[in-house]
């Protein structure tokens, strides 16, 4: 009996290690799953061609993204929108540090929405934003920067900032339910880590 416990414990880690995904593969599965539902769409730039935001949407049907040009308070703004008419979207902030220039349309309405309208209007929105490199040269003044701390404070929605595939399997998870505004920091430094 002792050895057929054994044997089934050993099976259950040996499929437990097969199943774990690393940080990118686990957004990557997330935004597949999340393309399912006719509402969900993605929005930011960079995301037909190019990067396809690092490769995390590769798998994800064209006519589901939104190639915005480098407008960043018009992608949130849009998405906001896009969410008060009840559609699921996903923006997506390839570099975090331009996310300053959507500032406006972050801070002034979609945070503030649901206290301004007394709860009538809430915009459930998952905003992806992607900071660092993994080149391991320097990106550059404008690439590196990194302004997780100052989004913390100053939203009053949930901002996660996963350091492992655990931590971001939970905060996409809350991100995926589309019930308020999450912001989930990606680290593109931790995509090939477990």
């Amino acid at each position: 009996m002792q050895v057929q416990i054994n044997l089934l414990i050993s099976e259950k880690e040996k499929l437990g290690a097969q199943c774990k995904m690393n940080y990118k593969e686990t957004i990557k599965r997330v935004m597949e799953e999340l393309a399912s539902d006719e509402k969900v769409r993605f929005i930011g730039y960079n995301l037909k061609r190019g990067s396809k935001a690092y490769g995390t949407l590769s798998n994800i049907p064209e006519s589901r993204i939104l190639e915005m040009p480098i407008a960043e308070n018009l992608m949130a703004g849009m998405a906001m929108g896009m969410a008060l008419e009840k559609y699921k979207p996903v923006l997506i902030f390839e570099r975090h540090d331009f996310m300053l220039n959507a500032l406006d349309s972050l801070v002034n309405h979609l945070d503030k929405i649901s206290l301004l309208s007394k709860n009538e209007y809430t915009a459930p929105i998952l905003i992806r934003a992607v900071v660092g490199s993994l080149n391991p040269i320097n990106p550059g003044p404008q690439h590196d920067q990194d302004f997780s701390e100052f989004f913390k404070k100053i939203f009053h929605f949930s901002v996660y900032d996963p350091k492992n595939s655990t931590e971001l399997e939970s905060a996409l998870e809350d991100g995926k339910r589309f019930e308020h505004p999450v912001m989930i920091i990606e680290r593109r430094d931790l995509y090939n880590q477990e």
